[in-house]
């Protein structure tokens, strides 16, 4: 039995990013992943799964040695974000000049930040990093809960942190339960090259049966997500690249580049999870393991990196003023935090997922009102990006 202060069950973006946080503090620290990434080439096209890392994420990757390897692979910045309801000429603008930064954010494929996550974590000499490692059993225990991998190796661990996605094993053996439900829609993700030089602007087009929505990518390339019925997503999934392409020409905005060839195609459900609570004695939550959210703002991982940088930190103060940093009592506090922010981010993104998705026409007209003053409000509309951002709290500047 070997024994560690904190086993991170997770080493995809956030368990990997929260365990070189952890690390060379004092505590011996070790991270489990079942699958290595696979490396990067600059040949390759963009992988589906992308994220839009916010400036507070970015900062947050900075501190732990990893924005500068996802820059130095691939990254895409977009200084503005259009948002609209039917006629394209309406809706809402946001310009990265108008909150007082370079950029809104940065769109990278997933597995580019893990790598450097990854790479970052390794860097760090208290760090025992295993991958594969692969979980078969799990004894919660306050104290000290046991980890037994698939290769017969047993693990014993003060704290368990659960960074093991949605269908976290830790959760369950945790007996943490979560509050969950499926959206009325699925999401169709394609990854293409389009007529046009790289783009520096994200949009989403609200309809009745979901967004539409444009991520731009390195050169040419592009992401391109269509929120629509299930069952229409898995009509749409089965075309013809020629079909598809047209498809999205007919539905997509007139503002969306000429699609000059489609890359590769993805769909899956969603659905909306928050466990209970995120903390007991002896474990945590983060990440996915703690909540999921809509994806149509792209908020998922940034709400994971703010997980791990606050749980990183409520670790270590405590443990410099010699507290028992795994006690209830000191996770408690990151609870406090981080799940009424996720809640209200969810709820938000809810919001919009259920106020957009109909055409009752009172409601139509005040949405398109509403745009309207989202994208005339001044120090207001700053105050909202720069909180988005996650670069302060919600109040205007003048």
């Amino acid at each position: 039995m070997e024994h560690r202060d904190i086993v991170i069950v997770g080493g995809g973006m956030v368990g990997s990013a929260l365990g070189a946080a952890l690390a060379d503090h004092g505590l011996s620290v070790c991270v489990l992943e079942k699958d290595e990434p696979a490396p990067f080439a600059p040949e390759q096209a963009p992988d589906l799964r992308v994220s839009a890392i916010s400036p507070a994420s970015a900062a947050f990757l900075a501190s732990i040695g990893a924005w500068e390897s996802v820059l130095a692979m691939r990254a895409t910045p977009y200084r503005r974000m259009q948002v609209w309801e039917g006629d394209e000429a309406g809706g809402a603008l946001f310009d990265a000049a108008e909150a007082g930064v370079d950029a809104l954010g940065h769109i990278v494929e997933n597995r580019i930040v893990q790598l450097a996550a990854t790479a970052a974590l390794k860097q760090r000499q208290a760090v025992d990093y295993r991958c594969p490692a692969s979980v078969s059993d799990i004894i919660y225990r306050p104290q000290a809960s046991q980890l037994t991998l698939s290769d017969g190796s047993r693990l014993q661990a003060r704290l368990m942190i659960a960074a093991d996605g949605a269908r976290s094993l830790v959760r369950e053996a945790a007996g943490i339960g979560i509050t969950s439900w499926d959206y009325p829609m699925h999401a169709l993700v394609l990854s293409c090259r389009v007529a046009a030089e790289q783009q520096d602007i994200t949009w989403q087009r609200f309809t009745a049966t979901g967004p539409l929505a444009f991520l731009p990518l390195s050169g040419d390339a592009a992401s391109l997500v269509w929120y629509h019925r299930p069952e229409e997503v898995k009509r749409l999934f089965a075309l013809s690249d020629e079909e598809l392409i047209a498809a999205v020409s007919q539905a997509f905005p007139r503002k969306l580049p000429g699609i000059r060839e489609l890359v590769a195609r993805g769909s899956f459900g969603l659905t909306r999870r928050h466990a209970q609570r995120y903390a007991r004695e002896g474990v945590a939550l983060a990440g996915d393991a703690a909540h999921t959210i809509h994806p149509l703002a792209g908020q998922g991982v940034n709400l994971g990196f703010q997980d791990a940088a606050l749980l990183a930190r409520t670790i270590l103060d405590a443990y410099a003023k010699g507290e028992d940093w795994a006690s209830e009592k000191v996770l408690a506090r990151y609870q406090r935090a981080r799940k009424p922010a996720n809640l209200a981010m969810q709820t938000g993104m809810d919001a919009f997922c259920y106020g957009f998705s109909n055409e009752i026409p009172p409601l139509k007209a005040l949405r398109g009102l509403g745009l309207k003053m989202a994208d005339k409000a001044g120090p207001l509309k700053r105050g909202v990006i720069r909180y988005a951002l996650g670069l302060s709290p919600m109040q205007g500047r003048g």
